[in-house]
């Protein structure tokens, strides 16, 4: 088996870390450091059976979702492309070419001239309208070809222009109301746009960090709305990611969330709700806060997902199984650092 090895790409995506650090006299914490002791055997062996599992579902439009009940979805299929993306490959390069290069053409075949992306639009479209944005700066900032930068810059638009009087999103594309998982998916496709090279105005940024701020809970968790809910889980590690890529280092809000994030450390016995989606950011969180949490949080969350996986080499997800799997896949590929959003 070809060994997972850590390569840069370059800089593309949610670079915010850099730039955060530069406007703020360069105090962002050093993020945890790639071990030896993170490529097990066990961990190759696991990601090589996810990725053969997930290439094999993809299907002839290029699209990812037909095992959910959702069918083809544009933010699966973003997802899964940036599993692949994790493993090295690029558009057409890399030894899961071909399937991001279907990925980015079903992608390109439903973005509407209003911007938004959805291949079904039934169950709040905006959530997979980020994580397809997000999938689509990530390959512009590699590949920039003039077809995926309009696709972006429309994509981006959306956002922009449906972002709510709060400072959020919800699932519909409209200015209605907002909640903190819908408005940190936002949140990172437009910090990835803004690096790959597009316009986005700061205080369209600085108005979803403020969101994400009003929503923390006294115990350093997050609620689903501003005005209701409790702290919980998988919202508390969005809001914790989010306020890291957007510069807050050694912000009060961080260590309170990250010590609440805490509690949760794999395994647990109590179910977590939106489990993927939570150990998707909180990975994230844990790693940009430096060794100390990252060397707590990386051995028990890779131990609990590769036991997880199941036989024939696929997690079983809320929103289908090839979301399960592409989720996990981006986890468990963190110590390859391909992805700029786990690079320094």
């Amino acid at each position: 088996m070809t060994p997972l090895r850590p390569i840069r790409l370059g800089a593309f995506t949610i670079l915010a870390v850099l730039i955060a650090s530069a406007a703020r006299g360069g105090d962002a914490p050093e993020p945890a450091k790639p071990l030896e002791s993170e490529f097990t055997p066990e961990l190759r062996e696991s990601v090589e059976r996810g990725l053969t599992w997930l290439a094999e579902r993809q299907a002839p439009d290029g699209s990812f979702g037909s095992l959910s009940h959702y069918g083809p979805h544009v933010g699966i299929t973003g997802l899964a492309g940036l599993a692949f993306m994790s493993d090295g490959s690029l558009p057409g390069r890399g030894r899961h070419g071909d399937v991001v290069d279907r990925c980015l053409s079903f992608l390109l075949t439903q973005s509407t001239e209003s911007g938004l992306l959805a291949a079904e639009t039934s169950h709040g479209p905006m959530y997979g309208h980020g994580f397809a944005t997000l999938f689509l700066a990530e390959v512009y900032g590699m590949t920039p070809k003039p077809e995926v930068r309009e696709a972006l810059r429309r994509a981006v638009r959306l956002i922009v222009n449906t972002q709510n009087s709060e400072g959020g999103w919800r699932y519909q594309p409209v200015r209605n109301d907002a909640d903190i998982s819908v408005t940190v998916c936002q949140v990172m496709a437009l910090r990835a746009a803004r690096n790959a090279g597009l316009y986005v105005d700061k205080t369209v940024i600085d108005n979803a960090i403020g969101y994400v701020k009003a929503s923390q809970n006294p115990d350093g968790g997050f609620r689903y709305m501003l005005h209701s809910g409790g702290s919980a889980f998988a919202r508390s590690a969005a809001g914790v990611a989010a306020l890291q890529y957007a510069g807050e280092y050694g912000s009060d809000e961080i260590a309170r969330g990250l010590e609440y994030l805490l509690k949760f450390v794999p395994p647990q016995e109590q179910t977590v709700g939106h489990y993927f989606y939570g150990h998707y950011y909180a990975a994230q969180a844990m790693y940009l806060a430096g060794d100390a949490y990252w060397r707590k949080w990386w051995p028990a969350m890779r131990g609990e997902l590769i036991e997880k996986q199941e036989p024939e080499g696929f997690w079983r997800g809320q929103a289908g199984d090839e979301y399960g799997t592409a989720m996990a896949l981006i986890i468990l590929q963190m110590p390859n650092r391909l992805l700029p959003i786990f690079q320094k």
